[in-house]
């Protein structure tokens, strides 16, 4: 009896709380565009036809959070929100569907976003497309001022764009700093009638609009066709409402086994707990739309929208899954920065090892404080290596921003980078030919990867030893995307004033005139190729007096026919002599002078595996930059415009 009076209870209080949650939880109007050829009042057939479209998709948003349809020439899909589910999603296709027509009446396209739900109608085929554009921005009409208050947001929002498209529904919320002085709450969803590529690539467009419109701003949202971006200090979406993965029937329910009073108390019970559960749930979700109200009024948003020109955007790879990291975790797993901990010390800051809770080792590269100009690194960095994918790159993990720690987090490279083996007199003799000629055609492989294969196009600007990394399998892999540039369909080359990279593997037409293109990699390479065979630096004081620099003096004896006297002591007995003259002779076409000279790394692929037989003759390679004559200081880092002061070189390994 106790048992039937607390049920009965349950339900009532249930059925208040399913009251309030359907007034609370009414669809609010965002934007909308109303676009495409005009409807005049006398083409009756197109209201009707959409009018029947329209029923047919408020009949499904019920039961599915997204759904397309066609009829008569007209094409309409709904999406809701991730979070936004069953009679909610239903009452949101509803309102907005029938708000974009009283606000589109004389248009054939039609667009409108609510809080909970877009909506769009068309008379062209727009399935399965990526589109970008007309997008909205809305922005918070306050202002965050304090420092790195951006670059958190940056780096918070890339996790929630490299996780999104990888999930069945192409949908992500995230909340960082819950209950501490600066919560964070982000959403990013794409559209599920494109592919997870095209998600990436949106939503990585919709990113670049934040770095352009949103700096600096407490909230704000961009909207476009194909996906949406948001983030807010309250929390707005209700992530304990998120359905699972996958949207399909119930299974049946069990067969009965014949007990019938046992089943009659289990279905009691049942019923006792799951009404308690939706209780819960209900008055979860109406604290958290209370919470949401009070942060609208307070933070009353200003709506702009930008209408972008269309662009052509190519199919991208899966983008990576990044995690966010808190300053905490990554203070444990590196032992609070030990010394102990230590690797190495980058251009921009140094790399400490660490291990996760879970046993995961890492490697965290700490960007200096202060460091101006590395701040421009970390966020490049961030955008580019979450976007490419290859066996001879570098896997970011995740980054961490917090108060004034910039943090990028690797995977752990057992071997350290290149140059701890090729210029340590006991290290470099564990690197026999078979292992040099493995770490050679990964660099070139992962070169073409980024010059040609991605989607992006990449030209990398640092390739040095120290930004090579090895496995535990002595595999290479690039790192260091932090003075990368992207380049675009034709463009072959441009120029900067801001100089980045590293005397000795600078091109000279970079280092004197700002020039650079994918031939300003592929003259890294060449001197790359040039240590590995010599195991000597590129500024080596054991040369003769009258060289001390390994390009003129690699040059001197290949041109002399005696090659293989470049070749490292501790390889000379126990490699293929005419092989690795053949690879002193394509460093030597790499390192031209004139960058239309040096052939692109697919041919460079193709030469390293003996598919090209004959080679051309090189010229002889740079011996100074103009008036600069390359000195003792040649192997440290610059950055800057087009300045030549080094700073100390870099020493251990650099991510």
């Amino acid at each position: 009896m106790v048992l039937l009076q607390n049920l009965g209870a349950t339900l009532v209080l249930v059925l208040i709380m399913i009251r309030i949650g359907s007034v609370i939880t009414q669809a609010t109007y965002s934007y909308h565009f109303c676009l495409g050829s005009s409807n005049d009042t006398a083409n009756t057939n197109y209201k009707n036809n959409r009018n029947t479209l329209l029923d047919s998709l408020v009949s499904k948003a019920a039961v599915y959070s997204f759904s397309n349809g066609t009829f008569n020439g007209i094409f309409s899909l709904y999406l809701c929100r991730g979070d936004v589910i069953g009679e909610l999603c239903q009452n949101c296709v509803q309102n907005a569907s029938q708000d974009v027509q009283n606000r589109c009446s004389t248009n054939k396209t039609e667009i409108i976003w609510y809080d909970q739900c877009m909506v769009i109608f068309d008379d062209i085929n727009f399935f399965g497309l990526e589109q970008t554009t007309p997008r909205a921005i809305l922005l918070n009409s306050y202002n965050n001022t304090s420092p790195n208050y951006t670059d958190a947001v940056f780096a918070f929002m890339y996790t929630l764009v490299s996780k999104a498209p990888l999930t069945d529904m192409m949908f992500g919320v995230d909340a960082s700093g819950v209950g501490g002085s600066q919560p964070r709450y982000g959403l990013a969803q794409c559209r599920r009638d494109i592919s997870s590529g095209a998600c990436s690539d949106c939503l990585g467009q919709l990113m670049s609009n934040f770095e352009q419109y949103c700096q600096g701003r407490r909230g704000w949202r961009i909207l476009a066709l194909s996906c949406y971006l948001r983030y807010e200090e309250y929390l707005f979406f209700a992530q304990q409402l998120v359905p699972p993965s996958s949207e399909s029937n119930a299974p049946p329910p069990p067969p009965s086994n014949g007990n019938g009073g046992k089943k009659t108390i289990m279905i009691v019970l049942g019923i006792a707990s799951a009404a308690t559960t939706v209780v819960l749930t209900l008055l979860g979700f109406y604290c958290y739309r209370r919470r949401s109200r009070k942060g609208s009024h307070n933070q009353r948003q200003t709506r702009t929208h930008h209408v972008d020109e269309s662009t052509d955007s190519k199919e991208q790879e899966h983008g990576r899954e990044m995690h966010y990291f808190d300053l905490k975790t990554i203070n444990v797993a590196t032992n609070g920065f030990s010394d102990g901990n230590k690797l190495g010390q980058g251009g921009f800051g140094p790399v400490y090892k660490g291990k996760l809770h879970d046993g995961k080792e890492i490697a965290v590269k700490r960007l200096l404080r202060n460091a101006g100009q590395g701040l421009e690194e970390f966020k490049t960095e961030v955008k580019l290596i979450v976007k490419l994918q290859h066996r001879n790159l570098v896997r970011l993990i995740g980054c961490c921003v917090e108060g004034d720690e910039k943090l990028l987090v690797y995977e752990y490279m057992a071997n350290t980078s290149l140059d701890s083996f090729l210029f340590n007199a006991t290290k470099c003799k564990d690197l026999d030919w078979a292992k040099r000629a493995n770490i050679v055609r990964g660099i070139a492989r992962g070169l073409l990867y980024l010059h040609e294969d991605s989607w992006l196009n990449v030209i990398h600007r640092d390739l040095k030893a120290s930004n090579i990394l090895l496995d535990d399998e002595m595999n290479a892999k690039i790192s260091d995307f932090g003075t990368a540039r992207t380049f675009y369909g034709n463009q072959i080359e441009t120029s900067t004033n801001r100089i980045v990279g590293t005397y000795g593997y600078m091109s000279p037409e970079y280092a004197m005139e700002g020039s650079f293109s994918i031939k300003s990699d592929v003259y890294s390479f060449g001197v790359l190729l040039l240590e590995t065979i010599s195991g000597r630096k590129t500024s080596d004081s054991t040369l003769p007096e009258h060289t001390k620099m390994l390009l003129p003096y690699a040059w001197q004896l290949w041109d002399g026919g005696k090659a293989q006297e470049l070749i490292d002591r501790n390889l000379i007995s126990n490699c293929p002599i005419k092989e690795v003259s053949r690879w002193i002779h394509i460093a030597l076409l790499c390192v031209q002078e004139n960058p239309q000279f040096r052939p692109s790394m697919s041919k460079v692929v193709l030469m390293l595996e003996g598919q090209t037989t004959d080679l051309p003759k090189p010229s002889e390679p740079p011996l100074s930059f103009g008036k600069y004559t390359m000195s003792h200081q040649s192997s440290s880092s610059v950055v800057g415009t087009r300045s030549f002061t080094s700073p100390e070189p870099s020493t251990g390994s650099s991510i």
